[in-house]
């Protein structure tokens, strides 16, 4: 798509780091640089203002990530898209049938209202939790990867969505400040909303969870 549009070597694209290689490979691929901007720590999308910032004359598209089934907030983009003349592209999500995101959307409710000690997931209009994914306060990725053991240890499967953000990854390695980012890398971890969960399982992960969080607060 990028190469179709015209972009190539010489040229520059904004992405963000958080999560979604294929993204900045895609970029190289075409011949073009990565360029990684923040994101919106509530929304886990590029941020404007930081794309803004990230925008230098090579810069020929933007490539906006929509991030754990809530849909980036693309209207800024578009509009900052206008003023520099850049390509601005959506990287989707697969869309799930509307009987099991009217599941999960009734599962993460059920977490929004039952979930103490860790922080919820922001909802917004048109969010389907494809990952519920939830910040541990705490001082950094030991405190999230303890809790995520000890809920673990308790019959609850998570995860963490994103490892490693690709501007730490070797053949992508930038020295840039992406604080949101970062953040964002060592607080956040996916709970499960899955159809197929019972009443007695949500339960039970939110169970587990209150159980821990108000043991990892954030240090004073």
């Amino acid at each position: 798509m990028l190469r179709a549009a015209g972009v190539g070597v010489g040229d520059e694209v904004v992405v963000p780091a958080f999560g979604n290689v294929e993204v900045a490979e895609a970029v190289a691929t075409a011949g073009a640089l990565p360029v990684f901007a923040d994101i919106d720590p509530l929304t886990y999308c590029l941020e404007p203002a930081a794309v803004e910032a990230a925008v230098t004359p090579r810069t020929a598209a933007v490539v906006v990530v929509h991030r754990f089934g809530r849909p980036a907030g693309v209207g800024q983009l578009h509009a900052l898209g206008r003023r520099h003349g850049l390509l601005v592209l959506e990287h989707g999500e697969s869309e799930a049938p509307y009987d099991e995101m009217a599941q999960r959307r009734q599962r993460a409710a059920f977490l929004d209202a039952k979930l103490r000690g860790v922080r919820i997931p922001e909802g917004g209009v048109g969010h389907t939790y494809q990952q519920y994914v939830v910040r541990v306060p705490g001082n950094g990725r030991p405190d999230r990867d303890a809790f995520a053991r000890a809920i673990r240890g308790r019959g609850v499967e998570c995860r963490v969505p994103v490892k490693t953000p690709v501007h730490r990854l070797p053949e992508f390695r930038r020295c840039v400040s992406l604080p949101e980012t970062e953040r964002a890398a060592d607080e956040t971890l996916a709970l499960p909303v899955d159809a197929t969960l019972t009443k007695r399982d949500m339960q039970r992960i939110a169970g587990a969870c209150n159980a821990l969080g108000g043991l990892l607060q954030p240090a004073g």
